[in-house]
């Protein structure tokens, strides 16, 4: 579709083999924040802290976590994302979450839908004419 991905994290979360994918990488979120069109968050699993794949929540945070700081160096034009559910003041604070640029509510709205789509077409499901109803699956004024 045209987009530049960056991933942005610990050297230890990145999967094995990623520096063979077509996207960036940067082990800092303050580097490539301001060129950003849309941040997508995502949830750090607590579990992770366990067996140290990074330091401590503290610096987890600091470093990767979109702040309000962070989130005045954005685009006055780009998204914040997150499918949560979210740790607020880990990956990502409460005023960053609730901001105007935001579109968390929507996404984590529409997310059960796609989700419900996907699986749908993964279990042999046909998909949808366009304009078509979904009730009949056939033409709609036609």
């Amino acid at each position: 579709l045209g987009a530049e991905i960056t991933l942005v994290a610990p050297p230890t979360l990145l999967p094995v083999g990623v520096e063979k994918w077509p996207v960036k990488i940067a082990f800092g979120l303050d580097a490539v924040i301001a060129d950003s069109d849309v941040v997508m968050m995502l949830r750090i699993q607590r579990e992770r802290m366990a067996e140290l794949f990074f330091p401590s929540e503290r610096e987890y945070s600091r470093q990767f976590g979109l702040n309000s700081d962070r989130l005045r160096k954005i685009k006055p034009t780009a998204l914040v994302m997150h499918p949560g559910p979210m740790n607020r003041g880990l990956e990502i604070s409460a005023d960053s979450a609730d901001s105007l640029q935001s579109v968390i509510v929507e996404q984590v709205t529409n997310g059960v839908s796609v989700r419900m789509a996907v699986l749908y077409l993964l279990l042999g499901g046909a998909p949808l004419a366009a304009g078509a109803n979904v009730e009949s699956n056939e033409k709609v004024g036609m």
